[in-house]
Formats: structure tokens, sequence, C-alpha cells
């Protein structure tokens, strides 16, 4: 991070309670762009939520597709007891249509920028968040698969895991992008997968919630997901709700990852692994 450049935007020229970062991630050797909403909170310490996009995304797309931001701000006034969280919103490194947030061979390592140079520069940046700060990771579709690959990957470093409308496995990335998946080699063939990470680390895996659209093409391999994860009395929320693959079903199920991060925060989960 010491060697990072970081570009902050002024908040006089900003919209309310948001901030813009553009870093320098060496990670990905370029230049990459984060939304954190609830910015300039006077409190220390809050948890961070992080919300990956799916493919053809970038940073802006959970406020200004989805409504993030005004969902968290609707439950924050429906809710007075909702803990307060910082949202933060990364591209996914803009490699073509999509990352997939992996460790691609001789392409760029996009889970580092992620796990690494991302949180570090949010943290060395925004004052209202530090290394003290709970972290949390959502997604949905291709970012559903970042967040459970990571979350599983990295289960100390989270503290919950949430998935909308999730890509389960990577062949499902053919659904959505052009290139051919050769171009999402990894340098061993267990990374990309959820399962694998999910049974290396099963005994210290935090809470996880993901839902998926009666309406998805992904409905059968969450559905299969979930199967697997019993298979492997891996606890965990899995729901299904009346939905297509779009933003209305996204912004509506966002409600449920806050309130479910919230029951985490304030040690009311009822789920335990």
């Amino acid at each position: 991070m010491a060697n990072q450049q970081i570009e902050k935007s002024n908040p006089a020229f900003t919209p309310k309670n948001l901030c813009l970062l553009t870093i320098h991630a060496s990670s990905i050797q370029g230049r990459a762009n984060v939304s954190v909403y609830n910015a300039y909170s006077q409190a220390k310490n809050l948890p961070i939520v992080i919300l990956l996009h799916g493919v053809y995304g970038n940073n802006w797309v959970w406020m200004n597709l989805g409504g993030a931001h005004m969902v968290y701000e609707c439950l924050r006034q429906a809710t007075p007891s909702l803990t307060e969280m910082v949202l933060v919103m990364p591209s996914d490194g803009n490699y073509f249509a999509g990352s997939a947030y992996l460790p691609l061979q001789d392409k760029g390592n996009y889970e580092a920028w992620i796990i690494d140079d991302m949180l570090d520069a949010t943290i060395a940046t925004i004052d209202c968040v530090s290394n003290q700060s709970n972290i949390y990771i959502a997604g949905l579709s291709m970012g559903g698969y970042g967040a459970l690959r990571l979350g599983a990957k990295y289960p100390s470093k989270f503290a919950g895991i949430a998935a909308h409308s999730a890509i389960t496995q990577l062949e499902q990335m053919s659904e959505f992008v052009k290139e051919p998946l050769s171009h999402y080699l990894c340098q061993e063939k267990t990374e990309a997968s959820i399962l694998h990470w999910a049974q290396i680390n099963r005994a210290s895996l935090p809470p996880i919630r993901f839902d998926c659209g009666t309406n998805d093409s992904l409905l059968a391999g969450n559905r299969l997901l979930s199967k697997q994860l019993e298979q492997l009395n891996i606890s965990h929320i899995y729901e299904e709700c009346e939905g297509q693959h779009n933003w209305d079903y996204w912004n509506t199920q966002l409600a449920h990852t806050l309130q479910f991060f919230n029951r985490i925060e304030t040690g009311k989960n009822e789920l335990s692994n």
C-alpha cells in the first residue's frame, strides 16, 4: 500500500455521504475505482460492508442502478437500532466484461485487488473505519460468486458472507460474457471453486446467507450449492424469492443482507458454524 497513489473526491462537490476513490493498485498494475457511502460519519470503527458488482458493471452500479444507499437509509429510518455501516462498492478491476474477482494467471490478481489493495486504501482514507472494523462481503451475480469464494477462502477476514443470484461455478460465466473461459485460468484448477474453499475452511467459516430468484437462470446452481454445503454440514441460510436476474430483485434483497449483517454485528444472529 505504501507505494500506491490514492485520489479522493472533495465532499464539497460530491453527493452527500459519498466518497469516490481512485486507487493505483499494484495487484492489477493499474487504476480502479471505489464508491464509499456513509464515508463521513463521525463514528469510529464502523463495520465495512463490501458490495461486489456483476458483469458489465463498475463501482457506481450498486448506488445508481440498485439504489443501495437508499435501501440503507430506509432501513436506518425504519429500524433505528440498525447498526451504522459503511458501504464500500469497488470496481472489479475492469477486466473484459468481468474479472470474477479471481487471481488470474499472468493477467492480474483481481482477488488481491479486493482483499488487499482496495481494503487497505479504504481503511487508510476513510476516517470512520479502521483495522478494528468488522468486514462483511456481499455481491450479486458474478459479485455473488466473488463474495462466496473470497469469503470461503479468507474466512478470518470476514464477519459474514452474503450473495444474491450468484454464479456458483465459474463455467456459468459463459452465460454472461463473450470471452472464452480460458481467459479465467488460475494457477490451480481448484482456485475458482467455492466448494473447494468452503470444504477446506469449513471449521472457521463465518455466517453465510445467499438467495436466488425463482425465475433466475442461475436457480439450479444455487440450489445445488446449498445441497452441497448441507452434505458437508456447513451451516448457511439459503432462500428462494420471487424474482428475476435484475436490479428490482437485488434492490429488495439487499435489505435482507444488511439485516443479516446487522444481526451478526449485534450478536443476535441465530446461525452458527
